[in-house]
């Protein structure tokens, strides 16, 4: 009935605004736009057709950032993107806020109670809050409309853009209104809004942009402090619920057998064949056999992506220690040395000999050596975060288990960083957010006075000691779900991209090259090497030096926004393009 409701719900939107303006006859027989706003039904499957733009499934999330290689250069990373032409390929599209506002000047038609209306108000408010937010990230100053525009409207549609904070705050808006009239969570259908992923949305949306003001120096209402502050406070508001718990993921319900001393309490939370009842999720994205499919235990671990040297190194020793300074780090000779007394969560994002990769008929097993081709894991640190050991899970489109669309994790993570950005974290801050995380893969407390790390990724300003290990905890928790690249982008740290080793793969040495079949290192036709501060390492991307100019951020790099697309531009000569394009 679910996917019946989206489908005809999205058929429905799609005449309306094809026919729209064309006629007001009513036929008896089908859909109009007069005879459709009638009953609070309408409003929920209007609504439901909004839901395709809630985050889906995928293991290309972060593709695009320091965390990740993949077969093909980003030319974005290396400073070679061209301005769009179009308003598709620069991502300057307006259906979904069309949608949304098509709804918004409807629904009062409806005839009905507010708390049975205003439900489905809230969902719609979201959505609009969620693509207007998106489009503030990407392109800053963008035109706000809150109605569906004619053809007539000229002096909406050759507007200029009105500037982010304008924006910013009717998001702020529209989100506060969805916390008032969505529903408790345990009072939401399963799968559908409620008021804790409202306010997570929030807690995101006001703590990207408040270290985006502050580490970008930018003025104006609301101030940085007092948007990092809203942050901390709708993070709080769905802590205090005691709703939520981090949970260490089941083996049972992710189909694992791990191996002896390898629990796999957090990749098994990534694999779960239903989120609904999981304390962690705030809310679910869910699929069901037989109904709704999506493919990322195929796509895991294989999919022309492999994780950096500079990420990998990022991960603690299991003292709590950088590895520059942990008397137990084995150093990186091999993958199993590497991964040995680290983070656990380093052996359960990484194919490796301690995490089975497939179980059939009850029996482990595992890969012999990590995959290192380039279509398959580029860098030789394969991501399987998202890998079921299933075989009915690596079907094309089979894949069957719930997605997380926001996890407590996240809303601790927020919590922990706004507070140390307002210079309030103190230890009981800690104890409620990043170390419930380091509980469940059995790591040490982190304290408000951790050892600083003499080898530090370089944000091209210093932060204290104790903000560096609230970033590092959020880009090792949150890998791949498609936060990294927006969080560099607000903290101004492009700089981290001039590191070599956030474009190299694993170290090869005697020892790997023999666990490998002949040929597969260097030669004619074996996976490029290059000498780096006395190791080789898998080199990617042959073409491009360690030193690459287009790797290089300004402190006013153009690529902190995205350009508008020249067409648009033209259209619209009120439209100015974004500095430095």
């Amino acid at each position: 009935m679910k996917l019946k409701n989206i489908i005809l719900s999205g058929l429905f939107v799609s005449v309306l605004i094809s026919c729209e303006g064309v006629t007001d006859i009513s036929p008896k027989d089908s859909l109009t736009d007069a005879s459709y706003w009638s009953k609070v039904e309408d409003l929920k499957l209007y609504a439901n057709n909004l839901y395709t733009n809630l985050s889906a499934p995928g293991v290309d999330k972060d593709n695009v950032s320091d965390n990740c290689i993949t077969t093909n250069y980003s030319s974005y990373l290396f400073n070679e993107t061209t301005i769009p032409s179009t308003a598709s390929e620069a991502g300057w599209t307006w259906g979904n806020i069309r949608n949304c506002n098509f709804f918004l000047t409807r629904y009062q038609k409806v005839q009905a109670a507010p708390s049975e209306v205003n439900p489905y108000v809230a969902e719609v408010r979201f959505f609009r809050a969620l693509d207007y937010f998106g489009k503030i990230k990407q392109f800053g100053d963008v035109p706000w409309y809150d109605k569906d525009l004619q053809t007539a409207d000229t002096d909406e549609l050759y507007k200029p853009r009105d500037t982010r904070d304008f924006v910013l705050g009717k998001i702020i808006e529209d989100l506060e209104f969805a916390i008032q009239w969505l529903p408790d969570a345990d009072k939401a259908e399963k799968g559908r809004l409620n008021k804790d992923a409202a306010r997570t949305q929030l807690a995101r949306v006001c703590l990207h942009e408040g270290t985006y003001k502050k580490y970008h120096a930018l003025t104006g209402t609301p101030s940085a402090n007092e948007l990092i502050k809203k942050a901390a406070d709708n993070a709080l508001a769905v802590m205090q619920t005691g709703k939520y718990e981090i949970v260490k993921g089941s083996d049972a319900g992710s189909g694992q057998l791990p191996f002896e001393g390898y629990p796999l309490y957090y990749s098994n939370q990534f694999v779960q064949e239903d989120l609904t009842s999981n304390k962690e999720c705030i809310l679910p994205r869910i699929y069901k056999e037989g109904l709704l499919y999506h493919q990322t235990g195929r796509q895991a671990g294989s999919s022309g992506t492999g994780l950096s040297k500079d990420f990998i190194e990022s991960f603690l020793c299991k003292d709590g220690n950088p590895i520059a300074v942990s008397p137990l780090y084995q150093g990186d000779n091999t993958l199993d040395k590497e991964i040995t007394n680290r983070d656990p969560r380093l052996y359960q994002v990484v194919d490796n000999l301690h995490k089975p990769y497939l179980v059939m008929n009850g029996v482990r097993q595992t890969n012999p050596y990590a995959n290192v081709d380039g279509s398959g894991a580029v860098t030789g640190y394969p991501c399987v975060k998202f890998k079921s050991p299933l075989q009915s899970q690596w079907e094309a489109n089979k894949t069957t288990y719930d997605w997380f669309v926001y996890r407590y994790a996240e809303v601790l993570l927020i919590y922990a960083e706004a507070k140390a950005e307002l210079n309030e974290c103190t230890q009981q801050v800690l104890d409620q957010t990043i170390n419930l995380l380091r509980d469940r893969v059995g790591m040490p407390h982190l304290t408000t006075s951790p050892v600083a790390d003499p080898q530090a990724v370089d944000y091209g300003y210093t932060i204290t000691p104790l903000l560096y290990e609230i970033r590092r905890e959020r880009r090792i928790e949150l890998i791949t779900e498609g936060f990294r690249l927006d969080d560099i982008k607000r903290w101004k740290a492009g700089k981290l991209f001039e590191n070599p080793k956030t474009f190299l793969g694993i170290v090869v040495t005697n020892e790997v090259i023999a666990n490998y079949p002949a040929g597969v290192f260097g030669g004619a036709s074996g996976r490029p090497v290059i000498e780096y501060q006395g190791k080789s390492y898998l080199r990617p991307y042959p073409g491009k030096s360690l030193s690459d100019a287009g790797r290089k951020w300004t402190t006013t790099d153009k690529r902190y926004l995205s350009p508008l697309p020249t067409d648009e531009i033209t259209l619209n000569p009120n439209l100015k393009q974004n500095p430095g394009w």
